[in-house]
């Protein structure tokens, strides 16, 4: 079934070439194409578009339906062009031609976009909970460490002592600042396209804000016109956010593939966290953390190749915009992934201990022991030639002792500061989960709406 299908057929090459590989991602789509349908029954109904008794039937229709599409094995049938013939041929098979009305006053523009958002709201909400369980792990691992020593490297070369606490609190803080430029992301994106039909509005008397209320929406997309306009760049502004994770995640992952290295040994695993080799009985490779980074570093590249795929359109609608599922959708599931394993990766990590008491890490104090001179009454510049002069003679001997106390530094890496940020975060931000929406469609339908 194809809904601008008319009396005449397309070549069945061109069908497949435009169709491409939008059945496979709309079955994602369609627990949350349902819920905006829900809502736009309801609204047909309240502005007596149609009857009360046929926003009823669709509703209940829909809303029966709605378990079958969560279920992972939901396909679209074989005839299906999309979600959106799939469902109103659902609807027509079950309840007849009252079926046949749920596309009145909307168009599969307005429709795909309501959809689309909802789905991206709820993979949002759940790559903020890894994100969140990550952090947790990487602030108690930051905790149960803080005062095992390792180096600090610029340039890729020893600079100065940092500690675990730190280094892990450093990560947690980033994700941190990811979280909230996610959150923004967000608040940009939680508005209600729908009754913006192809871009230009409808000539029915349709109610969009009730829509916006209905399926939680923070406000109105007002414009018609603005709704198309947003179409893929929705999709760019979720992949910067989700870049910002990944970006965050591969370093991470890099580091940490850097310090179990057998010329560093700073960390280990447990031998069934790590793979071996076919011919190396020695080996114990980070495989996990090498595919992280890789699996990272493609999602980042996503917000480029979005942003260039809109670049030089019109204002309207274009079919360019379909490949945006295949380029985002699968991006959250494996950022998702990634979060995962790495909690996993960083809840078994093993420090070293006293990795800067080797002899060729003493420069790594070098600061210090300029600062203490500075401290006993030199100029900072003659400490500093001092110890260079010290340092170039090959007679500089400190040993691994650190007075940091200042906010962030390794003898206060302020850990429970970066805690309480994070819980505060947590608590004053939050996202409507698809089966709150369900339930506040069907209280409005029987409390308020269709109340006897």
């Amino acid at each position: 079934m194809k809904l601008w299908e008319k009396d005449k057929k397309t070549s069945n090459s061109i069908l497949e070439f435009t169709i491409g590989k939008d059945r496979e991602f709309d079955a994602s789509l369609a627990p949350f194409d349902v819920l905006g349908s829900m809502a736009h029954a309801l609204m047909l109904g309240k502005t007596n578009i149609i009857s009360e008794n046929e926003a009823t039937e669709l509703f209940d229709a829909l809303f029966h339906y709605y378990p079958v599409t969560e279920g992972q094995s939901f396909e679209l049938d074989p005839g299906d062009e999309d979600i959106h013939s799939h469902l109103e041929g659902y609807l027509v098979k079950t309840i007849g031609e009252t079926g046949k009305k749920i596309h009145t006053g909307r168009s599969r523009n307005d429709q795909v976009m309501v959809a689309m958002i909802l789905y991206f709201r709820e993979e949002m909400r759940l790559v903020l909970s890894e994100a969140g369980d990550l952090m947790n792990t990487l602030l108690g691992k930051g905790n149960e460490f803080k005062t095992c020593l390792l180096p600090g490297y610029t340039h890729t070369q020893v600079a100065m002592p940092s500690s675990f606490g730190l280094w892990l609190g450093a990560y947690a803080e980033r994700f941190l600042d990811d979280m909230e430029e996610f959150q923004a992301v967000y608040k940009v994106i939680n508005k209600n396209p729908l009754g913006s039909a192809a871009g230009y509005g409808s000539s029915f008397p349709i109610d969009r804000e009730l829509t916006t209320h209905l399926l939680g929406f923070s406000e109105l997309m007002i414009s018609s016109a603005t709704a198309q306009l947003n179409r893929s760049r929705i999709e760019s502004r979720i992949a910067s956010g989700l870049s910002a994770f990944a970006n965050t995640l591969s370093r991470l992952a890099n580091d940490i593939v850097f310090f179990i290295g057998q010329d560093t040994s700073f960390l280990s695993f447990p031998d069934e966290l790590t793979t071996g080799s076919s011919i190396m009985p020695h080996k114990k490779n980070p495989d996990v953390l090498e595919l992280i980074r890789a699996h990272c570093n493609v999602i980042a590249q996503n917000y480029v190749t979005l942003n260039g795929l809109s670049a030089n359109l019109i204002s309207g609608y274009h079919r360019d915009f379909q490949l945006t599922k295949e380029m985002l959708f699968p991006s959250f599931q494996q950022l998702r992934n990634c979060l995962k394993m790495m909690n996993l990766m960083v809840e078994n990590m093993l420090p070293a201990e006293d990795i800067l008491s080797a002899d060729k890490y003493q420069y790594a104090f070098s600061v210090e022991v300029v600062n203490n001179k500075v401290i006993q009454g030199k100029s900072f510049r003659e400490a500093y030639r001092e110890v260079a002069e010290e340092i170039e003679k090959g007679i500089f001997k400190t040993g691994p002792r650190v007075d940091y106390t200042h906010i962030g530094s390794i003898g206060n890496p302020g850990i429970e500061m970066i805690r309480d940020r994070l819980i505060s975060l947590s608590e004053h931000f939050s996202i409507m989960e698809p089966e709150e929406v369900l339930n506040k469609m069907k209280t409005f339908k029987e409390e308020a709406f269709y109340h006897k």
